[in-house]
């Protein structure tokens, strides 16, 4: 092998292997990550290992992530994209290749998550929680004590529960409900689909409480509202402190949502990055995020979970329901033009 051929093979081989010291000049790094979805006790733990400062800010959905890097004035290292907005990122040159199988790390990762649709091969991505969106509802508060499985108890409620209803204050959650529930496509460019998925929402409106995304686990457990459109992890936490809540799979399609660690393309730290990436697709410290917050992760991690997550449904999904799971997915131009227009109508 030509001695050229062969250093950069070493070197290719020293940064694969992510030593833990920060290789950037700067030992920092900017984690930009939704609110409350990661344990800041793990970074302290990151830190001391890796002599690497973290310096955590969050954000509530997708969108604002978007927007934020799109102004160009976002200087993150680590970023937490969902699946259908991974393809468009890449498109749009947002993201730093990554090359995450040549990370030492990656072999933990489960076979189902190494070779995702909206990002082949891993150039762009590595895998960090998965999970649904859901009904979370407390069976002490709903007539009877047990709903059924599917998204009309949360679109077309019993009287007693009227105002005692949250939805998710994120658009591209509730209209992928609510398309769902009327069996339209989830990506639809249809001004007809559009307008039953308008009357719908607004139907559904004056019998809710509010719309949110934060605090969620909080409204849930302290029995502020008796039902809320939410994430499976998020009912789980809650369930944690209230033991009558109960979660929701829907019948008529349960949407589900694959997070992922990249590196957007104006990183001012990419190597700490890398570092952070590797450092978290270590069983050990993948398990550690989801005994936290209670979002299964895409790694061989299962030796290290908690017992109490392994016996709720809203982490351990009967096998039954696995056929109701609906990959989210990359909308085009039209369709999520389309998606704005019924936000902006709703909201406004």
């Amino acid at each position: 092998m030509p001695l050229r051929h062969l250093l950069a093979a070493t070197a290719l081989s020293l940064l694969s292997a992510a030593p833990l010291f920060a290789q950037d000049a700067e030992k920092t790094l900017y984690f930009y990550n939704w609110t409350d979805y990661y344990p800041v006790e793990l970074l302290a733990k990151f830190e001391a290992e890796t002599g690497i400062k973290v310096i955590l800010d969050g954000y509530d959905s997708n969108e604002t992530l978007l927007a934020k890097l799109q102004a160009g004035g976002a200087t993150y290292d680590v970023i937490v994209p969902s699946d259908y907005v991974v393809s468009g990122m890449i498109a749009d040159g947002l993201l730093m290749k990554l090359d995450a199988p040549t990370l030492s790390n990656f072999v933990n990762v489960k076979e189902a998550f190494t070779n995702p649709d909206f990002d082949p091969g891993r150039q762009y991505t590595a895998p960090y929680l998965w999970g649904t969106t859901g009904i979370a509802y407390d069976s002490a508060q709903v007539p009877g004590g047990e709903l059924e499985q599917s998204w009309k108890v949360f679109f077309e409620p019993a009287p007693e529960l009227e105002g005692k209803i949250a939805a998710l204050d994120i658009s591209s959650e509730l209209i992928l409900a609510a398309s769902l529930y009327l069996g339209i496509p989830q990506c639809t460019e249809s001004n007809d689909d559009a307008k039953r998925i308008l009357e719908l929402l607004e139907a559904q409106k004056p019998k809710l409480k509010l719309y949110s995304a934060d605090s969620t686990v909080d409204r849930m457990a302290s029995g502020e509202v008796a039902m809320h459109q939410l994430w499976n992890g998020a009912t789980a936490r809650a369930t944690a402190q209230r033991g009558t809540i109960r979660y929701i799979y829907p019948k008529e399609g349960t949407p589900m949502f694959r997070d992922n660690f990249a590196i957007p393309a104006s990183a001012p730290h990419p190597e700490n990055a890398k570092i952070f990436i590797n450092w978290m697709m270590a069983p050990e410290n993948a398990a550690a995020v989801s005994n936290a917050i209670a979002y299964a992760n895409a790694i061989k991690s299962d030796e290290f979970l908690s017992d109490q997550w392994r016996a709720m449904d809203a982490i351990n999904m009967p096998d039954d329901y696995a056929s109701r799971l609906v990959p989210t997915q990359d909308c085009s131009p039209a369709a999520r033009e389309l998606q704005d227009k019924i936000w902006t109508r709703l909201k406004g």
